[in-house]
């Protein structure tokens, strides 16, 4: 019930955004606008405001605004509430409108989450030096070393680890080059990412140079008493370094009632303290949590918020513009296209974390939707604009019958998109 709940959210939010964004500039230039409707098919509910019929239908998996006159089939009369009564400008608005909102809403929504403060783990936007590779990795059958520096894939610079995740992920069981530097040599590595998870994310299997730090130092607690803060970076446990954030938790669960010195990084200076255990539950306490990386936390202000928002979301279009591009140059599988089931799967999960979750999904979506029907396919918007584009180059309109032939030859590619996309989500289901 949660995935569907969470589904039905996430998708509704999106559809009504984007329709209204059509709504609001027809109504703007004075569109008579005959149906709202959030969904598609059959009404379920319905409400006539003046000239407009507002409804929810029931296939919720999109939703349309009906303007006067705008179809070939519509008996028009040239009055000049109907669309096609106004200019080519005011309508390239009208279909522009429905993206920039999506857009919009990307923005908006991420400098929300954004504004309530995240720790940031630091490794992301560091050089994508090598600290471990996992067992029986691609990347260690290829011969990648700790100390290597990851520097491009396939060519394309990766200056930080989120480059290279990104560069990687796409590449599922394709052969990829990695640009590495060894030793101050510069050097080139063929290897193939494996697919990981249901959505056969690729993976090579290194990991970054990594050191445990205090996430959560607990109120009243042994660590506070003895000075430690959130932050610190964890170096070693009486005197032994080199340890993992699992190795350290085991090493404190074993520790029992006995003192333990730890020895952290603050502002660069290393120091040590010595901690006895609270047993008061029978296990031994030191009020401390620990995760396996570095981090900075980001408690940005209102501008702050949406000037970050507006860059990660820039690089966000960017990266979906590759991975677009590399559906026709076959560089990304289309198995890991996903559809209304593998989005409801991820609306699930992501409510379960919680409505950050929840709302950065949604922006997530509400980007790709936004960029999507940008594209120049008959049926979207984009593909209205581009008709209108030409009709301005070649100063005259299309003919009924060239646009019925463009429509229909939109609608079949966006057939073929939704049931190549169902497709792998029930693959992923059967999996």
């Amino acid at each position: 019930m949660t995935t569907i709940l969470a589904f039905l959210f996430v998708l509704g939010v999106l559809v009504f955004v984007h329709e209204l964004g059509h709504f609001l500039v027809a109504r703007w230039y004075g569109v008579r606008v005959i149906t709202f409707s959030l969904g598609f098919g059959p009404k379920l509910l319905k409400v006539q405001r003046g000239a407009t019929e507002y409804c929810v239908s029931v296939v919720p998996l999109g939703g349309y605004v009906k303007l006067a006159g705008e179809s070939v089939e519509d008996n028009r009369t040239g009055a000049p509430d109907e669309f096609m009564s106004k200019s080519k400008w005011v309508r390239f608005q009208v279909y522009l409108a429905g993206p920039i909102m999506n857009l919009l809403l990307a923005v908006i929504v991420t400098a929300a989450v954004l504004a309530r403060g995240a720790d940031v783990p630091l490794y992301e936007s560091q050089p994508a030096v090598v600290g471990s590779l996992s067992k029986n990795s691609p990347a260690l059958a290829a011969g990648v070393q700790p100390g290597d520096r990851i520097d491009s894939v396939d060519g394309k610079p990766t200056p930080t680890w989120d480059a290279v995740g990104f560069a990687v992920v796409t590449k599922a069981n394709r052969e990829i080059v990695l640009g590495v530097t060894r030793n101050g040599q510069p050097m080139e590595i063929r290897i193939t990412p494996e697919g990981i998870g249901r959505y056969q994310l690729g993976d090579i299997g290194v990991l970054p140079l990594l050191r445990p730090s205090f996430v959560e130092i607990t109120s009243g607690g042994r660590a506070e008493a003895a000075g430690l803060k959130r932050g610190d970076v964890l170096i070693a446990l009486n005197g032994e370094r080199g340890l993992s954030q699992p190795e350290m938790y085991k090493w404190l669960k074993e520790s029992g009632g006995k003192p333990v010195t730890f020895t952290f990084e603050r502002d660069g200076q290393t120091s040590d303290v010595t901690i006895t255990p609270d047993l008061k539950t029978g296990s031994p306490l030191f009020g401390v949590r620990i995760i396996s990386y570095e981090f900075k936390t980001v408690n940005p202000d209102a501008i702050t918020a949406l000037k970050m928002s507006a860059k990660q979301n820039w690089e966000s279009a960017v990266q979906i513009g590759q991975t677009l591009k590399g559906l026709f140059t076959r560089e990304t599988p289309v198995g890991q296209l996903m559809g209304p089931i593998a989005i409801a799967d991820l609306s699930g999960t992501a409510a379960s974390l919680g409505i950050l979750s929840l709302l950065n999904l949604m922006s997530m979506i509400s980007l790709n939707l936004g960029l999507l029907n940008l594209m120049p396919i008959p049926v979207m918007d984009g593909g209205q604009i581009a008709i209108l584009a030409v009709e301005g180059l070649a100063r005259r309109d299309l003919s009924i019958r060239v646009k019925e032939r463009i429509l229909m030859a939109g609608a079949a590619l966006v057939v073929m998109l939704m049931v190549t996309v169902i497709y792998n989500d029930i693959a992923r289901l059967l999996r």
